[in-house]
């Protein structure tokens, strides 16, 4: 790292979400910037008060026009948005958009970055950060996690096509002010070159695991005993339940179920999202018991409901945007030792084969996921080895700690100086 003595250097880090939101991109800023800030750089993070996914601020905040706070050596600057759940168009829309704006007119004030840093999942995040450097006359990282507009129009979110081309000109303006983009996969890589991104503009830094959080641990029987989940095999998914996900899948496995009278197999669904509530009406609908909602929780607190799992599903619709999509969830079961049931094709399938660390069906089939289930239901050991090959595979190839260092890398030659101690 390079001499705190001559001044330390700055990082202006744009993201709409932030903890104590539990969504991956939440999570994933602030165990990047955290490490950062360990290696002395100042990390000033601009996002919103915490409000996703119902878009009501959480208890203890208040969606004020300006309020800072410090967090693990983070500055972190929450600003007045527009909030909306997360769902529906129009309101969406005007929370990205206010973001957007809030985060231009806030940059104002700011002290002059060394590098700025901004971050997908929306396209709004990008050109406030696209703006924001050329206010500050600074380089600009996109760190782009989701393609925009390509994955709303797969799950369906947008479905005009001058509104979609209309992005994707704001999508190539955006790569062409960027001085480098990062992403998180060969898949992303090549789609972007595919837009005419150079190569030489693009690296990859993939998803990673912080294995001081997910790691095999205790805490499984208290919460079986909590949800009644007794001994039956328990699949558990964890994280956003969205439109990307395609959950339906649980709800008419779940029902095959029930119509065979089987009561050794049971769904956990933690998370909350645009289609929880949805799917709660429609398990209440179909009177099934095997399915369990355990709503929000704590982002700490998800290794102890991982624990409890004999399987962790992961799933997204069969679209082909997201064949390149490698979901952060691989990562955390693996990391747990549990086995997976994959429901992604593309660069997931691959790394899931690659690692030995699960099952893989097609998406949005019920009969498939069944099947898996059944599977590993029959072998325990072989479920166990299948937990054990994860886990050694991504502890060793996806330790968030060097991914963070690989990534300030990028950051401190556009910053005009080497990271290396």
């Amino acid at each position: 790292m390079g001499d705190c003595s001559a001044g330390r250097r700055r990082v202006l880090f744009l993201s709409h979400y932030f903890p104590p939101e539990c969504n991956a991109p939440a999570w994933r800023v602030f165990e990047v910037c955290r490490r950062w800030v360990r290696w002395g750089w100042d990390v000033t993070v601009v996002t919103c008060v915490p409000n996703s996914p119902q878009g009501r601020a959480y208890e203890d905040y208040r969606n004020r026009l300006w309020q800072w706070e410090t967090v693990e050596g983070i500055r972190l600057l929450r600003l007045w948005t527009y909030l909306a759940a997360n769902r529906g168009r129009v309101r969406r829309t005007l929370n990205y958009l206010s973001y957007m704006l809030s985060a231009c007119l806030a940059s104002g004030w700011l002290e002059r970055p060394d590098v700025i840093v901004a971050t997908s999942p929306h396209i709004f995040c990008g050109w406030a950060g696209a703006i924001v450097s050329l206010l500050k006359r600074r380089p600009l990282v996109l760190d782009i996690r989701d393609i925009w507009p390509e994955s709303i129009g797969a799950v369906g979110a947008i479905s005009s096509q001058a509104v979609l081309a209309a992005l994707g000109v704001l999508e190539r303006a955006m790569y062409v002010r960027a001085a480098h983009i990062v992403t998180v996969g060969e898949g992303y890589r090549q789609r972007l070159i595919a837009r005419g991104v150079p190569a030489e503009k693009i690296s990859i830094v993939t998803n990673g695991v912080d294995a001081e959080i997910f790691h095999p641990q205790p805490g499984g029987e208290e919460i079986r005993s909590r949800y009644g989940l007794g001994a039956a095999f328990v699949c558990i998914y964890a994280g956003t339940i969205g439109m990307a996900c395609g959950l339906e899948v649980v709800l008419a496995a779940a029902e095959m179920l029930r119509l065979q009278g089987r009561q050794d197999i049971r769904f956990l669904l933690v998370g909350d999202g645009a289609e929880r509530h949805a799917l709660q009406q429609r398990c209440r609908s179909l009177g099934l018991d095997n399915v369990t909602f355990a709503g929000r929780q704590d982002r700490r607190d998800v290794p102890r409901f991982l624990a409890a799992a004999d399987a962790v599903l992961v799933h997204l619709k069969r679209r082909e945007a997201f064949r390149t999509v490698l979901p952060s969830k691989i990562f955390e079961a693996a990391s747990m030792a549990k086995p997976i049931i994959l429901g992604v094709e593309g660069c997931a399938a691959e790394l899931v084969r690659a690692a030995g660390a699960g099952l893989c069906i097609t998406p949005e089939d019920p009969q498939g996921l069944l099947d898996a289930i059944e599977t590993l239901a029959g072998d325990p050991p072989g479920r166990q080895a299948m937990g054990q090959a994860g886990h050694d595979y991504v502890t060793r190839h996806f330790d968030r700690s060097a991914l963070a260092r690989a990534y300030l890398d990028i950051v401190s030659r556009l910053a005009g100086e080497d990271s290396t101690d």
